[in-house]
Parts: C-alpha cells; sequence; structure tokens
C-alpha cells in the first residue's frame, strides 16, 4: 500500500500506458538491410541513441526519431533510408493501449485527478491519450516544456503547470532511465515503476513496482 493521498497521479505515457511497438516495427522496416544476426544489437543501440538524443537541446520529435535511426545504422556502416524512421514516426499516433490500461485509469480518476507527461509533439498526443479512453485533468508534452524527459526541465514544467511540489504527485512510468531517476533526483518521492520489461528494476530509486497498471489502484485503496 501507498500510505499518501496524492494531489496528482502523472503518467509516462508511450510504453507505459500505449504499447510501444518500435522494436517491432524497426525490425520489420529494416529486415532488408540489417543482418539477422546483427539485428538485436542494432535494435538496442537505436533504443538508447533516443536516449541520448533527447538530452540535448529540445528539437521536433521527427528529428529524435530520424537523427537517432541515422546514427545507429551509420555506427554499424549500414545505409540509412529517411522512409524508415518516417514509418515509426507515422505509426506512433495509431498506438493503443495496453489492454488493462483503460480501466484502470478509470479507477485511479474516480478519485484523483491524471496528468500525462509525455516526450510525443503536440500534433501526436491527442491521438493516443483518446484511445486510452479515460479523463485527463492535463496533458503535458516535451514540445510544451521545450525538454524532453529525463531533463529536468520536462519535470519541472509540468509542476509549475500544476502548481504543486514535487513531494505532492505519484509519477507512474515503466521507465526508470527516462522518468523515475531524474523523478527521484527532484524530489518526487512517490512512484510506481511499471516493469514491462523494457529496463532492469533499480529499487534503489525507491519507487513501488508492478508488471501491469491496474495493480496500481489497490496500491491506494480503491
Amino acid at each position: 500500500m501507498i500510505e499518501f493521498e496524492p494531489k496528482y497521479i502523472t503518467f509516462d505515457m508511450h510504453g507505459t500506458l500505449i504499447r510501444w511497438h518500435i522494436t517491432d516495427l524497426t525490425r520489420e522496416r529494416l529486415a532488408d538491410i540489417v543482418p539477422a544476426d546483427r539485428m538485436a544489437e542494432v535494435l538496442d543501440r537505436f533504443k538508447w541513441q533516443r536516449l541520448d538524443e533527447v538530452l540535448n537541446p529540445w528539437k521536433p520529435f521527427p528529428d529524435i526519431i530520424h537523427d537517432s535511426l541515422r546514427k545507429t545504422l551509420e555506427r554499424f556502416g549500414l545505409p540509412y533510408r529517411k522512409a524508415d524512421s518516417q514509418a515509426i514516426v507515422d505509426a506512433i499516433p495509431t498506438w493503443g493501449p495496453y489492454p488493462e490500461v483503460p480501466e484502470a485509469l478509470r479507477t485511479l480518476a474516480s478519485r484523483y485527478p491524471l496528468v500525462i507527461l509525455s516526450n510525443a509533439a503536440d500534433d501526436q498526443v491527442m491521438s493516443n491519450v483518446e484511445k486510452l479512453e479515460a479523463p485527463f485533468h492535463a496533458v503535458y508534452t516535451a514540445e510544451q516544456a521545450q525538454a524532453y524527459k529525463p531533463r529536468y526541465q520536462a519535470f519541472e514544467y509540468m509542476l509549475t503547470q500544476l502548481g504543486c511540489g514535487p513531494r505532492d504527485i505519484l509519477h507512474v512510468s515503466a521507465s526508470p532511465r527516462y522518468d523515475l531517476m531524474a523523478a527521484t533526483d527532484l524530489g518526487i518521492t512517490h512512484k510506481v515503476h511499471v516493469n514491462r520489461g523494457f529496463e532492469p528494476s533499480t529499487p534503489g530509486y525507491g519507487y513501488h513496482e508492478v508488471t501491469l497498471l491496474s495493480q496500481v489502484p489497490p496500491l491506494l485503496g480503491l
């Protein structure tokens, strides 16, 4: 149980609430240019190249995907085709939630205002949010903050907009690297890791860990 009544429950969206298909889609797009025995390594490097890209000054979300894929393939001496990264950009707004997410969100919303802090762009984010089929108090993006998570500026923008402090929220994410480590650094003491297998657990950061969002409402007595 979480012995705490948050003013807001804040969420990462892609990979936490919205099913993250980027690995499968990238594998499909690159199957004709990446040798099978190198594919896992290329996909892993693409994953972490995206993290490196968002640590730099803000640039449009499509550029994060384009530049990350290009740099990854160049590192392996493989050809980059912008059509491949554009296919990823175009697909992300079409993705929907993990099966248990809408009901869990509606349960949480019966008591708490729900907020999204997403690394998505303004022109794509609401397409995903609508598929969650739950009421949200606010949806904030990296474009609005002019910074991507895990940069502090993204979280600080959200807290400023909400008019609350880091100890007032419960933050929920499937990513320690993008969300939970930075949240801890900023003094957000109440956190939940929805472990969907993207990253190893880092329990030293003091969060509750679950494997499904449906396990979050019982932590709050719902």
